[in-house]
């Protein structure tokens, strides 16, 4: 029986990457997953009281660009969805480039096969956003989300950080072993509530 699940993404998270590469090269190895990938603004999360949302001025936020663009493939184009996903990440954590760059953007779904002026078009109409809003408003509401990466099964919403990564190439067992692992924490013990190593050894 495969496993269904979502888990949300903002590109300027590391632990997002690390997670959704995992994500990806389970899913490239043929892992049994049904896996839902939820936009999460960080930009809105941290709206202080009293300024304008994300929403109302998008342009003053650094991610959220990356962001609907990673949502129009995933609805549009989705042969070529995991490939600008993990790109997406790349741009902003391997090569330290400015995801509220159009050029940037631009760049990687071009070289991943995707028709960049029809992305632009759909951001630039204000389509894209609007659903980003409404997903992102809709598991704050349902399942009180706040940051990336969660993993959300059914009635069950936990932030999960894993240290390591899992780049192209990666041997994909351990990134099976550790998806469905969080998965099983998520659906089969809610009674832990935190767990979290006092230090990091390196």
């Amino acid at each position: 029986m495969s496993l269904s699940f979502a888990v949300t993404w903002d590109y300027r998270c590391p632990f997002a990457r690390n997670v959704h590469e995992h994500l990806l090269t389970g899913l490239a190895a043929g892992a049994d997953w049904q896996v839902e990938f939820l936009p999460f603004s960080l930009g809105q999360a941290h709206v202080e009281e009293g300024q304008p949302s994300v929403w109302e001025k998008p342009e003053q936020d650094s991610g959220i660009l990356a962001l609907q663009a990673g949502v129009v493939v995933r609805d549009e184009f989705p042969a070529q969805f995991r490939d600008v996903h993990r790109a997406l990440f790349g741009a902003r954590h391997d090569d330290a480039l400015h995801l509220e760059d159009r050029a940037v953007v631009e760049r990687v779904l071009t070289e991943q096969g995707v028709p960049a002026d029809v992305a632009f078009e759909r951001i630039d109409s204000g389509k894209v956003l609007a659903t980003v809003r409404a997903e992102h408003e809709r598991y704050v509401e349902s399942h009180k989300v706040w940051g990336v990466p969660t993993f959300i099964s059914g009635e069950q919403s936990v932030f999960i950080r894993l240290m390591d990564r899992a780049p192209v190439g990666a041997d994909p067992q351990p990134s099976i072993r550790n998806i469905e692992r969080a998965v099983d924490l998520v659906t089969g013990w809610p009674n832990l509530n935190e767990f979290k190593h006092t230090s990091i050894p390196r």
